[in-house]
């Protein structure tokens, strides 16, 4: 099959380090290859001279992408990027240092350098826990309150349970009460992460979702051995959390592809009709009907009716 011409760069790349983020082993040029269009080519020449330009620019971008052997012998040599090379560590802040990022945030003045390092810690180039106001300093924005934070931070480093009301992207509202274990800046987001009491197990709550302040309970219980709050806060493009997921149907063809692309999703079974069902991450489903739909037929959504519906919609509105 000839390359896709009008795939652009970025594209490309980014399917590269996909894949090589993926993989479980070395994967040869030739492996590469058979499992991305963008370098078949009715020309070897061609497409092996693109590949090489790729790798190139990866490394100049600084990502660690790796030639190593794919067995014992070194008899032929794959290619791959190692996640813990990969990934930046998870930002973790005491609440004392929560406290003074935020008074730096929020102190008046120039745009110093102080207040720039914060823009990068606490806001990000896509916006976040802080907002800029008219280009003057930094405040606090709706999505985490500072005070929220800190008595979050606080009593995740005491290890305190703690009762809030709390509103799922779903719109779903009740009452948690949770033993704190850690606070996790992710997407852009605050997250506190601990051991839900009422559904036994441990979750990723985001802060902006809270509909009451924070109550202490008393002690909590410790985090298990091994734990790491990272493992439970998915943010994907559509900033992903562990609380909502839809089942979505994908075609045999694409399911594979599909499972690595959505952050999070994992697969549950194999239909009747051969399609794969994957849960997915859903913040809402107006969010997750686009993704949905730039699969075109291969995918069909099976659960929840807020999301079919969500689907539906917009291809009648466009019918229309």
């Amino acid at each position: 099959m000839a390359s896709d011409e009008r795939m652009e760069p970025l594209e490309r790349l980014l399917n590269l380090v996909g894949l090589l983020l993926e993989t479980r082993v070395p994967l040869t040029f030739d492996q590469i290859q058979a499992t991305l269009d963008a370098y078949r080519s009715d020309n070897p020449d061609s497409a092996k001279r693109m590949f090489e330009r790729d790798k190139d620019v990866l490394r100049e971008y600084g990502v660690p992408l790796e030639l190593v052997d794919t067995d014992a012998w070194g008899t032929e040599q794959g290619y791959l990027i190692r996640k813990e090379r990969y990934y930046l560590p998870e930002i973790g802040f005491t609440p004392e240092e929560v406290g003074a990022l935020f008074v730096t945030s929020q102190s008046g003045g120039e745009d110093t350098a102080a207040e720039h390092g914060v823009r990068k810690l606490l806001y990000g180039s896509d916006g976040g826990t802080l907002v800029s106001m008219s280009g003057g300093p930094l405040a606090s924005g709706s999505d985490s309150r500072s005070e929220l934070v800190i008595a979050a931070a606080d009593a995740a480093q005491r290890h305190r349970r703690i009762r809030f009301g709390y509103r799922t992207s779903q719109g779903k509202v009740s009452d948690r009460e949770v033993d704190a274990f850690a606070l996790v800046l992710r997407g852009g987001h605050w997250y506190v992460v601990g051991h839900d009491v009422g559904r036994d197990d441990v979750r990723a709550f985001r802060l902006s979702r809270l509909t009451s302040e924070l109550s202490d309970g008393g002690a909590g219980r410790e985090p298990p051995e091994g734990f790491r709050a990272a493992d439970h806060v998915q943010a994907g493009p559509w900033d992903a959390t562990t609380e909502d997921v839809a089942e979505i149907a994908f075609a045999p063809t694409i399911a594979s592809m599909a499972e690595r692309s959505l952050l999070g999703a994992r697969r549950l079974r194999t239909d009747d009709d051969g399609r794969t069902v994957l849960a997915v991450p859903m913040p809402d489903p107006a969010t997750l009907a686009g993704i949905v739909l730039q699969y075109g037929p291969d995918a069909e959504v099976r659960t929840p009716d807020a999301l079919r519906q969500e689907v539906v919609r917009r291809l009648e509105e466009s019918l229309a």
